[in-house]
């Protein structure tokens, strides 16, 4: 039986919804297996009974009562002792979608894609309140940023809260801070890097990295800086700013190994 997902998507109540390109009707027992790609350990649901015979199929399997834990998990159909990984023609990314499903308070974010290969796989990652980058500007002498807020609960409206934002360096304690503007979800900062050098004298010219994050009224926490809500993997790697320079002493923004954003100053 020839079986292809020609549609993909975790709804907002973190269901699977799935339509299929099918030559039969799924065979009574056919169960969805999703295996963990790291440690092995599956999780599976039997699927509705069988229907007419058609060219397509619609399925939606609620994934919360699965277990599921952070990493990577493949799809396959198994129907007794067969098991077919599940084939994809859907690239399974919206960034509209993904800003829509960041507006709710969750623990764990899920997101179906395609392999390179061309099959059906789940990105679960925890998700902990954090300030989205979708830009950064070195311009007039100074750093700006701006985004979204994901999984803190707010509402995406008009409405103002105070915020602040603060970078800090962690080796010598140092702190430097800066007004921010957040609307609804939507953040805009900005710095003086002449302020960003000259914040740390004792360090040698004013060398160091410095770790962004966003206090905003209403969110019990501070807000790290990053970007995961899209389609590119180890922004450290793939993604390099140009820097800017203030009295001769360079300063750039880069992402860490787990996307968080990082301002580096002098080397």
């Amino acid at each position: 039986m020839r079986v292809v997902v020609t549609d993909a998507e975790v709804t907002l109540a973190d269901v699977l919804s799935l339509r299929l390109a099918i030559d039969e009707p799924l065979e009574a027992g056919t169960e969805l297996v999703l295996r963990n790609r790291a440690t092995g350990v599956e999780r599976d649901v039997r699927l509705g009974t069988p229907g007419r015979r058609a060219r397509e199929a619609s399925l939606a399997v609620s994934l919360a009562p699965m277990e599921l834990t952070a990493g990577r998990w493949d799809a396959y159909l198994r129907h007794g002792d067969t098991r077919d990984r599940l084939r994809s023609v859907d690239p399974g990314f919206s960034l509209d979608h993904l800003d829509a499903y960041a507006l709710c308070r969750r623990t764990l974010a899920y997101r179906s894609y395609r392999t390179r290969n061309g099959y059906l796989a789940l990105k679960i990652a925890d998700a902990e309140p954090v300030a989205e980058v979708r830009s950064i500007w070195f311009r007039e002498g100074r750093f700006e940023v701006m985004g979204l807020l994901a999984y803190t609960g707010l509402e995406d409206d008009d409405s103002r809260h105070e915020a602040v934002l603060t970078l800090d360096r962690r080796q010598t304690s140092s702190r430097l801070s800066a007004t921010a503007t957040v609307q609804g979800v939507r953040f805009h900062a900005a710095v003086s890097l002449v302020d960003v050098v000259g914040a740390d004298p004792e360090a040698a010219a004013g060398s160091g990295t410095w770790e962004p994050a966003l206090e905003v009224e209403g969110v019990p926490t501070p807000l790290r800086l990053g970007a995961r809500l899209d389609d590119v993997d180890g922004k450290r790697r793939r993604l390099h700013y140009p820097s800017a320079k203030v009295d001769g002493v360079p300063i750039r923004p880069c992402y860490t190994a787990d996307d968080e954003l990082r301002i580096e100053v002098g080397g």
